[in-house]
């Protein structure tokens, strides 16, 4: 079955240290507006452990791409990089201060997994949240409970936190885009 996504955003960048704070910043952001705040910490934990092993592991270059996509019932984060390789997920101690990001992701979320893209010259590594359906933009708000922070209004979209002290690499592209229909994709489950 496919269904329509309710919300869908893009952020290019140079997986770089420097970078990644900005982009847990603009996820929080969406899901904010997507009223999704739940969410928020398990969606910021996995980009800066995708992001991380971008980083770390992908050549030839850093250059990737962060997607969300909220469909009915499910919020998708994936990291789109053009290294093929498929990362592994590592067996280590709770001590260990590398090697447990896969790890991580899988404790938290529903589902995870590598997809190949663009005819084998790079991959996406997703993972996915369940979503409350009544959720999404034009959604009402939650009910008051402890201080939150100011929600955007509905119709301003996400605003991004500032880009000062950007650090080097190219700058921040960020995209929000319309819903369209998922691709069909060659899901490959974590082995």
């Amino acid at each position: 079955m496919i269904s329509k996504p309710r919300g869908h955003c893009t952020v290019e960048l140079q997986a770089l240290p420097s970078r990644i704070g900005q982009v847990r910043r603009i996820v929080s952001a969406h899901l904010r507006y997507w009223r999704l705040d739940p969410l928020i910490d398990a969606a910021a934990l996995g980009v800066t452990e995708l992001l991380s092993n971008v980083h770390r592991h992908a050549q030839p270059d850093k250059n990737c791409t962060v997607e969300l996509l909220l469909q009915p019932d499910r919020l998708t984060v994936s990291v789109h990089d053009s290294d093929p390789r498929v990362p592994r997920v590592h067996a280590a101690g709770a001590s260990a201060t590398y090697g447990r990001g896969l790890s991580m992701i899988a404790s938290v979320s529903e589902s995870w997994g590598v997809r190949e893209r663009d005819g084998g010259r790079g991959k996406a590594v997703w993972f996915s949240l369940h979503a409350p359906v009544t959720a999404g933009p034009g959604a009402p708000p939650p009910a008051a409970g402890p201080a939150r922070a100011a929600q955007p209004s509905a119709g301003a979209g996400p605003a991004a936190a500032p880009l000062s002290g950007a650090g080097a690499g190219a700058p921040l592209r960020h995209t929000p885009v319309a819903p369209r229909e998922p691709a069909a994709a060659g899901a490959r489950a974590p082995g």
